[in-house]
């Protein structure tokens, strides 16, 4: 098999130093905005920050989408402005739907900082689907003992979101949608069904291979639709799956907006500029200033 039998987009990261850790980001790119419900897809490290500092990620806005927090290693506080005051930790999901606008901070916890914390781990982010992207904010933790596992003797895979190898994750979904945390060890393998729409792998640490085809590291690999194909591993990796149904009406990406309208992110600048966002209970002596030229931008 080609790499053309398998893959109808290969994107490389566009990675981002920042400061003390990098973030790997394959989604939006130019190829391609979604995969499924996936509009964006950064690998945060791996990194073990300076004894006595921690990430500082400010209190900054979004609407129209729903963040999916997991972590390898190490530990975040999440505060927002609906009053959520969770920590996540490795193997658990943090759900934040923003709706028609939520403010959040994500910080390294207080005990974590003097030692150096770890940091690593994947940030998603899920466009909503038309007719619920301006539904009420909502917040949702979800332990990593509630996440269902299979597993054999060289393979393991938690499902994150969705339906996958005949478990469902309890995560709320808005969309069809399918993710997976999926470690294999020396020799390990594990079937990757064609079922959902779209589909992409990515090896967060690691090597494998997929039907024979080497997989590169922090590279996002689009699935043709309707191809099954096996995930394997000679001496052991770390993969994450995403995808799931298509959707028909574009999404824009602007900064920390996504919305199937420019008029709506425009007006979402505005709101963020002129302070009519909601503040965060614990965390409102700061924030992110808009930028002028975002990070983060989808391609037309």
């Amino acid at each position: 098999m080609t790499n053309e039998d398998l893959f109808i987009h290969t994107i490389a990261p566009v990675t981002h130093d920042l400061g003390g850790f990098k973030v790997h980001r394959t989604l939006p790119s130019k190829p391609r905005t979604m995969v499924g419900p996936f509009i964006f897809f950064d690998q945060m490290g791996p990194a073990i920050l300076d004894a006595g500092t921690g990430i500082d990620v400010r209190p900054h806005p979004h609407i129209n989408l729903a963040t999916v927090t997991y972590l390898f290693a190490g530990a975040i506080d999440h505060r927002d402005s609906l009053g959520t005051n969770a920590r996540i930790e490795p193997g658990a999901v943090n759900l934040m739907t923003a709706g028609h606008g939520i403010v959040h901070s994500e910080r390294s916890p207080a005990d974590e900082r003097a030692h150096g914390p770890e940091l690593s781990g994947i940030q998603t982010w899920l466009a909503l689907p038309d007719g619920a992207e301006d539904i009420d904010p909502a917040f949702e933790h979800v332990t990593r003992d509630d996440l269902p596992v299979v597993e054999d003797e060289c393979a393991k895979a938690r499902v994150i979101m969705g339906s996958l190898w005949g478990r469902r994750a309890p995560t709320t979904t808005y969309a069809d949608t399918v993710y997976a945390d999926i470690q294999l060890a020396a020799g390990g393998a594990i079937p990757i069904d064609a079922d959902a729409e779209e589909r992409a792998i990515y090896v967060g640490v690691g090597e494998a291979t997929l039907d024979g085809l080497t997989l590169e590291p922090m590279t996002l690999y689009v699935l043709r639709p309707g191809t099954a194909a096996t995930l394997r591993s000679d001496s052991g990796a770390r993969v994450m799956l995403c995808g799931g149904e298509a959707f028909a009406t574009p999404r824009h990406v602007w900064w920390n907006f996504v919305s199937s309208s420019r008029d709506r992110i425009n007006q979402a600048k505005e709101d963020w500029k002129a302070g009519r966002f909601p503040k965060v209970p614990g965390d409102d002596k700061e924030f992110i200033p808009i930028p002028e030229v975002p990070k983060t931008v989808s391609y037309p």
